[in-house]
């Protein structure tokens, strides 16, 4: 079967999209992917096609490589679009540009638009491999899925069932040029390293390697979507109506986890960080969990991940991300003029309803030993209110107060504790990361 043909079927599901776009380095993978399209856009009614060269600066070659793209989509009739990007120093120099890359990638991306990316089947067998020497789980060693989601598009990989030398030999039929990148040389990277030294030993001993490899990422993409499916079950019993609605923060239940064997948990805990995206901690850092589940009830603790943390109040747990991981606002006093209004770093505050403002008010934040005057004239210990209301203790520091000089008037939110006495007013805080969309949940039960 022709590459032609075999490429054709793997895009076959995305011939209604808006528009293909091309992933294009210059080098010799992504040039016969874009040569290959170009060709079946003679002979298909494919969607629109063009190509994007991210420029990352990085190599003295950089401009002539965006140069030879665009003598190459000309001479094809291919539109160009170059981007150049920043790419951050830091440990890996080599992540910092792929993650450039991704970012131009996905800001460029039409609603339903498919970016296509060259990888093959010799990169999905070294990509297996670097993972596996990394201790990957079943997620990571499924190697590159054949595709994923990607901004407001899709990024699709119809070549990991073509070898490299496949390519070459596409390349050299039909005379085509491409670029070098001296990196690919460096053994420093490991890629590289595999690439070179490892791979060619495999093949020389198992002449079939990468195709195994590649279905062993295959079966591990199946096993993969198998215990997704049983995490989304569990998701789905554990993600109980939360007894705060506007507390935007997802949570699940405590009791519903703890039921789970410990496999179970780490699964289920594994797919809804993803969901949340979230880096996955790795196998040492899964005592952090482990902690947060067996501290005592009327604990705090705390299991901090990478720009997030999952804390624990009552019966359940709840993500944090943002704002709210930071340092709660220190204590200090706003004059409230009415309107919606903007506390820093700690979402914004309203008056609900019709009535005239009660004087000149203050927002400000528990410093301790406040109280409150109920219906009735009442006077309560709103530390002891805020108890009975089973508050999670992480949002307390953060609730909005409303004061009249030394007289607190209403505390946000709370039933019976954020009217306004008298007034005719309400309350209303709409907490840091509101817009948060659901994806707390399963796609089946968004």
């Amino acid at each position: 079967m022709s590459l032609e043909t075999r490429l054709l079927s793997c895009v076959q599901p995305w011939i209604d999209a808006p528009a293909w776009r091309v992933a294009l380095s210059g080098g010799l993978d992504s040039s016969v992917l874009l040569h290959l399209l170009a060709r079946l856009s003679h002979v298909q009614q494919l969607p629109p096609l063009s190509a994007i060269h991210i420029h990352h600066g990085l190599q003295a070659q950089a401009d002539a490589w965006a140069e030879h793209c665009q003598q190459l989509c000309a001479g094809l009739g291919v539109p160009l679009e170059i981007v150049r990007v920043r790419v951050e120093g830091g440990a890996s120099l080599e992540r910092a540009a792929r993650e450039a890359r991704y970012a131009a990638f996905r800001e460029r991306l039409g609603v339903d638009e498919l970016l296509l990316t060259a990888q093959h089947l010799d990169d999905q067998a070294e990509t297996l491999l670097f993972r596996l020497l990394r201790g990957a789980g079943v997620r990571g060693l499924a190697g590159m899925p054949p595709v994923r989601a990607l901004g407001a598009g899709k990024l699709a990989r119809p070549l990991l069932g073509v070898t490299r030398q496949e390519l070459h030999s596409y390349a050299s039929v039909h005379q085509l040029s491409w670029v070098e990148d001296p990196s690919n040389e460096n053994l420093h990277y490991s890629r590289n390293y595999l690439r070179r030294r490892v791979m060619p030993v495999l093949t020389e001993r198992w002449p079939q390697s990468a195709s195994a490899l590649g279905r062993t990422a295959m079966h591990l993409r199946e096993a993969q979507l198998l215990l997704d499916e049983r995490a989304d079950e569990d998701l789905a019993q554990a993600a109980s109506t939360a007894p705060f609605s506007w507390l935007t923060c997802p949570s699940l239940d405590m009791t519903v986890l703890s039921a789970l064997s410990p496999a179970r948990q780490r699964n289920t805990l594994r797919r809804w960080l993803d969901l949340l995206g979230t880096a996955m901690p790795d196998s040492d850092h899964w005592a952090g969990w482990d902690a947060l589940r067996d501290a005592a009830v009327d604990a705090q603790p705390v299991w901090r991940l990478a720009g997030s943390e999952l804390r624990r109040s009552g019966a359940r747990v709840y993500w944090l991300s943002g704002d709210w991981c930071a340092e709660p606002p220190q204590p200090a006093a706003w004059d409230f003029v009415g309107g919606a209004q903007q506390l820093p770093g700690n979402g914004s505050l309203t008056l609900q309803g019709q009535g005239e403002l009660p004087g000149l008010l203050q927002v400000r934040y528990r410093q301790g030993g406040e109280r409150l005057v109920l219906a009735g004239r009442r006077q309560r210990d709103l530390k002891r209110l805020l108890n009975e209301s089973g508050l999670p203790a992480f949002v307390r520091a953060r609730l909005p107060l409303l004061w009249r000089g030394d007289e607190l008037l209403a505390v946000a939110n709370l039933p019976l504790l954020s009217d306004l006495t008298g007034s005719g007013l309400r309350l209303i805080w709409t907490p840091p990361g509101a817009a948060h969309d659901q994806a707390v949940l399963p796609p089946s039960q968004v």
